[in-house]
């Protein structure tokens, strides 16, 4: 099948048209970046990892009824989306002190947190997705009160039961961020959970241990980056014992073949 149009490349995604008008196929990449880009690098096999790892998270989440905008899983690196109108604020959930909470207040990395927090940014790369008020949101007319509602409401419904997921499997969610989109039916929207949920964007830590599971493995140069994420997704049930193996095998076919 020939390849769609692309509307969009991001950081560790590429969109191309959908089959059907007001749909989109979402490509998960290798490339790895943080801080705000300024480091860049590639974790084999990522897009595989993150595409079953978000594909189940967001079925999930649809059967205790968020709304998301996934539709099904394509193949290994592609998904079927409903397109949205992207919503410009990264909605940060937090847990237990780490990483940038960690340094602007000087609170110990680990720390359980009294609540859970929730933090907005600006979606801006340029600026460095600077963290917003819910002044900010409503002075610029980013979302509407009432969407911001909708939005706070879902994230922690959408921690409480990802904290229950993981701590099943004996990891620690540490924090997370989420990204929402408006779906439109003729004059009215509502607001649905976009983007991915993956260890790109979730911090997870080993319930024992402390081992970190998540992407501050390539932030920190910590190596063992694809490992980590195969962890979770053997812990998920989503990578059987030696499937690892087989999923570089058949990235290393698909890359000669150049698909």
């Amino acid at each position: 099948m020939a390849r769609r149009r692309q509307i969009y490349e991001g950081k560790a995604k590429i969109l191309y048209e959908g089959p059907e008008p007001g749909t989109l196929i979402q490509y998960f990449k290798d490339d790895a970046t943080a801080f705000n880009a300024q480091k860049k690098g590639t974790i084999s096999g990522k897009g595989v990892l993150n595409n079953r790892i978000s594909e189940h998270i967001f079925t999930l989440l649809a059967q205790i009824g968020v709304p998301t905008h996934f539709i099904r899983r394509l193949n290994m690196r592609e998904q079927l989306i409903r397109q949205v109108e992207i919503i410009p604020i990264e909605v940060i959930v937090r847990n237990v002190a780490a990483g940038s909470l960690s340094k602007k207040l000087g609170i110990e990395e680990g720390t359980q947190l009294p609540r859970t927090l929730i933090e907005y940014c600006y979606k801006d790369d340029a600026l460095g997705d600077p963290m917003i008020s819910d002044e900010h949101i409503a002075c610029f007319g980013w979302a509407s009160q009432e969407e911001m509602h909708d939005i706070a409401d879902m994230a922690i419904r959408v921690n409480d039961f990802m904290c229950g997921l993981f701590a099943g499997i004996g990891i620690r969610l540490i924090d997370f961020k989420l990204e929402f989109g408006r779906i439109w039916d003729g004059e009215f929207s509502r607001v649905i959970l976009a983007d991915e949920i993956s260890p790109d964007g979730c911090r997870l830590w080993d319930a024992v241990t402390n081992e970190k599971l998540d992407k501050d493995r390539f932030r920190r140069d910590l190596g063992g980056e694809v490992e980590a994420y195969q962890e979770v997704a053997r812990r998920l049930g989503l990578l059987p014992e030696g499937a690892e193996n087989a999923i570089l095998d058949m990235e290393t076919h698909r890359k000669k073949r150049g698909i």
